[in-house]
């Protein structure tokens, strides 16, 4: 639902590939507008801001820069991973709010120095995590609360995608240090945080690859034990060196029903079983639950031809996540309260990725989430 002011914030974006898709969002959400935009390459910042309407003056090549324009409230963050925390953390110590697609972090330390800024500053940081606001994530909660799928009694998730043609800081990287995609909807359909995670590494990736972070697995699964509950979720991830279509999947197990992932994106549907019985499903949009004036970009995209983002191309558009994420960082920062991804959720589904990798390279041993990861801790 809308936002409970007349508040208008103040957004810069930084990073204009993947970024781009969300000017027009916060163009027309309602309590928002597109104060800066920055981009380290002057002919897309150009090409951005001359598409979109953009003023001259708003446009940066400089971080620092546009951090220092004036009235401006928050900074949603698309940078390549390595840059995620250094930037976050440029923004809450500037005194902006800040939104960051993922992951939070390519480490512990990183995620707990993020976490100790947005407690100091008192800003709201929020990872910008699409599958807890995809369609199927909609789909399954209104199950859940509904009570038609019952008591959950396991899920598990994959994100399996080759990541030839992408940029040269993924060649090599370790699995599970970009998870979020598989814990982010098993924890948030749970309600809980993880507490500890064990996992496997399996087969091998080309040595050349291999030497770049020290990882050597082409596939890593783990076991999630969550905080107060005893629900098990198991996630498998990969990105190289394994034969299989981009998949970005989740499956939950109710003790009503139970819902299984499409097994061929674009070519066949999710089953949701029922005792003895099982169907396909149309998973329904869920615009409605935006401003109208930013329902049509769950269906439709900055990237929609023949320039496509490759997020794009591979990843289903998103599920129609965008708008939902937009709505709900502005929506946080209007009403004065903690994002539902917040700098604490955060930090434990990147750590809960981070630490699996470390478990893999141990053996499988487990190894428990630090305590800043829960709330109440102080990082």
């Amino acid at each position: 639902m809308p936002a409970s002011t007349s508040e208008t914030v103040r957004v810069g974006l930084l990073g204009l590939g993947f970024g781009a898709e969300f000017i027009p969002i916060y163009q027309r959400h309602p309590q928002a507008e597109v104060a800066a935009i920055c981009q380290r390459d002057p002919a897309v910042l150009k090409r951005c801001g001359d598409r979109f309407n953009i003023p001259e003056a708003r446009r940066y090549t400089d971080y620092g820069e546009m951090l220092k324009a004036p009235g401006l409230d928050a900074i949603h963050i698309n940078t390549p991973i390595p840059s995620h925390a250094e930037h976050s953390l440029a923004a809450l110590m500037a005194g902006k709010h800040v939104a960051c697609t993922v992951p939070m972090a390519t480490s512990v330390e990183a995620c707990r120095a993020i976490v100790r800024a947005q407690q100091v500053s008192g800003k709201k940081y929020m990872m910008m995590e699409t599958t807890c606001y995809s369609r199927e994530f909609f789909y399954i909660k209104n199950l859940l609360t509904s009570g038609k799928l019952g008591r959950i009694q396991f899920m598990r998730a994959a994100h399996q995608q080759d990541m030839a043609g992408w940029p040269g800081y993924w060649e090599g990287l370790p699995p599970m240090h970009y998870a979020t995609h598989c814990v982010g909807p098993m924890l948030a359909l749970s309600a809980r945080l993880a507490l500890r995670v064990s996992c496997i590494g399996s087969g091998k990736i080309a040595d050349s690859l291999a030497i770049k972070y020290g990882s050597p697995f082409a596939v890593e699964s783990s076991h999630l034990q969550l905080a107060d509950s005893d629900i098990g979720c198991e996630m498998t991830r990969s990105l190289f060196a394994t034969a299989r279509e981009y998949v970005e999947s989740f499956d939950v197990y109710g003790s009503s029903r139970s819902f299984e992932w499409t097994q061929l994106e674009h070519r066949s549907k999710p089953v949701l079983f029922t005792g003895e019985t099982a169907e396909y499903v149309d998973i329904p949009d869920f615009a409605e639950l935006l401003p109208e004036a930013i329902r049509p970009y769950t269906t439709s995209s900055v990237y929609d031809g023949a320039d496509s983002h490759l997020s794009f191309k591979q990843g289903n558009g998103h599920g129609g996540s965008h708008p939902h994420l937009a709505h709900e960082f502005i929506s946080a920062i209007v009403e004065d309260r903690p994002p539902a991804i917040d700098a604490v959720t955060s930090a434990n589904w990147t750590c809960a990725g981070i630490l699996s990798h470390e478990s893999a390279m141990r053996g499988g041993d487990w190894i428990d989430l630090p305590a800043f990861t829960r709330p109440g801790a102080s990082a």
